[in-house]
Parts: structure tokens; C-alpha cells; sequence
């Protein structure tokens, strides 16, 4: 066995060494010069164009973005205070000339007036909410008890005579007009800013009506002497209005039913019968 190995290797050195013969011969006939350029471009795979360039596997993932650059900061622009200036006057003085005439007869409406029951130097009207007629001239409001100037009050127990025949509840009949007349209005005196326990004498008014004014134009108060009403009280007086005329007709009105009489309390809390007292009824037995 050994013998058959040592054979077999003497002939493979032969057959070996023509194998390598003729593959010199190949190399020979396909030899070629090869320069530097061209083992530079052979050594760098990026620079040869027959074998295309393998790109690597992050190639698919996006750069990140370049930061974006700051944004410049605006500043305002200085103002030059010799440029941004009034504009220069002639040296020669300013002229005044009259004013040109209005476009419209609407410029020329002056304040409006103040009205007529104002006076110079009186109080600013203090306005009395839910006031009170006491009587025909007497007001109770805000802590105020204002009497009518210029009027003579009429007492709520005042009587009337009708041409000297019939008397008449004239006072009371008065201040329910009065009372008619404030309802659900606010009156407007010129009392001082603080009201107090006496009785104030001042002019009231609702709105433009003069409250003493309507009082003695109608009758339901008198004008006191020398007062600004002396020839309204006149006036109605000669038509017999209010407490100067006629007393109210009652007739058609129905009669006021008679006054019963107001029971009397018993002498004992129980039923007295024949004077013998008895116990009430209906109540339970005392208990034995």
C-alpha cells in the first residue's frame, strides 16, 4: 500500500509541472502594461465606471435639516429730533382773523335755557321719592317734611261751608286730591342737602308743574299774602273751585251701613244660665 503511494506521487510532480507550464504560456500571451493611473483608479472604487458603486444602507435615511439661522433682530429706527421737528414759523407775529360764518343755522342754537321755576341761588332740586301729602301743602319724603312755599296748608280737619248751608269735610277732601296728584311721582324740592326734624318751607315741583301753582289754581289750598299766587287764589276763588266751591254731592252714593254695636265681654268665661252658672258644653269630664 505504502508502494502504491509512492507512486502515485511521482507521477503527480510531472503532471503538476505541466499544468504550470502552461499556465504561464496563457499569462504570457494575454499580458499587458499596466500603468500607475491605472492602479490608482483600480485601487479606488468609487473612480471605476465599469463596476457600479455600492451606496451603504443608511443611504435611505434623511440628513437631518440644518438648523435654520437666527432672525435678525428689528430694532426701531431712532428718531432724529432735528428732522421730526414743528415746522419753522415766519419770524413776523401771527395775524387773528374773524372766523368764517357757519355752514348752518344749527351752529348758531345757543345753551338751552334753564327752566322757568329756577331761580338763581337756589338749592339744586332734591328729588323726594314716594312722597307722603299729610295735608294739602305738606309733603313727608327722605327724611324731609317740606311745607309748600307761598301756600296756605289746608288741615285734614279743616270743614267748608256751601254759601253758609252745608258743611263739608273740605281738608280731607283736599289732601286726597293732593295725595292723587303725588302717586307714583317723584317730587323735586329745594330743601338743604340734609334734612331734619322741622319743617322745611321750599318749592317743589314734578318735572315743569309747579306744585303750589296747581294747589291754588285748583282750589285746594290758599294763597298765602303776598305770595307769587295771590291772582291764581283769586281766580279760584271767583269759579268756586276746590275748597271754595260746592260740597260733593253724596246722594247717588250708597248709605253707609249702621254701626253695629260692640259686644260686651261677660262677667265670667262661662254660659250664665238663669244665674246659675253651668259648665261649657262639649267638654270632657273631670277626672275622678
Amino acid at each position: 500500500m505504502r508502494l502504491l503511494q509512492i507512486i502515485l506521487t511521482v507521477l503527480a510532480i510531472p503532471v503538476m509541472a505541466a499544468l504550470v507550464v502552461a499556465g504561464g504560456r496563457t499569462l504570457k500571451g494575454h499580458e499587458s502594461v499596466v500603468t500607475v493611473d491605472q492602479i490608482d483608479t483600480l485601487s479606488d472604487p468609487a473612480a471605476s465606471t465599469d463596476t457600479p458603486t455600492q451606496e451603504p444602507a443608511t443611504s435611505a435615511i434623511a440628513a437631518p435639516a440644518a438648523p435654520a439661522p437666527p432672525k435678525p433682530v428689528i430694532h426701531s429706527r431712532a428718531i432724529d429730533p432735528e428732522i421730526v421737528a414743528p415746522p419753522d414759523l415766519p419770524d413776523e407775529e401771527l395775524e387773528r382773523v374773524e372766523p368764517r360764518a357757519p355752514l348752518s343755522d344749527l351752529a348758531l342754537a345757543g345753551p338751552p335755557k334753564p327752566p322757568k321755576w329756577k331761580k338763581p341761588g337756589d338749592w339744586n332740586g332734591t328729588k323726594l321719592f314716594q312722597p307722603v301729602a299729610t295735608a294739602a301743602g305738606l309733603i313727608e319724603g327722605k327724611g324731609y317734611a317740606v311745607a309748600i312755599t307761598g301756600v296756605d296748608v289746608v288741615k285734614p280737619d279743616e270743614t267748608c261751608s256751601d254759601e253758609g248751608k252745608t258743611t263739608w269735610a273740605c281738608g280731607a277732601r283736599a289732601r286726597t286730591a293732593f295725595r292723587a296728584l303725588l302717586r307714583g311721582r317723584a317730587v323735586a324740592c329745594t330743601v338743604p342737602p340734609e334734612g331734619g326734624r322741622d319743617t322745611i318751607s321750599a318749592d317743589c315741583h314734578i318735572g315743569n308743574l309747579d306744585v303750589g301753582q296747581w294747589l291754588v289754581e285748583n282750589g285746594w289750598a290758599r294763597a298765602a299774602e303776598g305770595g307769587p299766587y295771590v291772582e291764581a287764589g283769586n281766580k279760584a276763588r271767583t269759579a268756586k273751585k276746590g275748597i271754595f266751591g260746592l260740597a260733593p254731592n253724596l246722594a247717588g252714593l250708597p248709605a253707609l251701613p249702621a254701626a253695629e254695636p260692640a259686644p260686651v265681654a261677660p262677667d265670667s268665661i262661662l254660659p250664665a244660665d238663669d244665674g246659675a252658672v253651668t259648665p261649657p258644653v262639649d267638654q270632657p269630664a273631670p277626672a275622678q
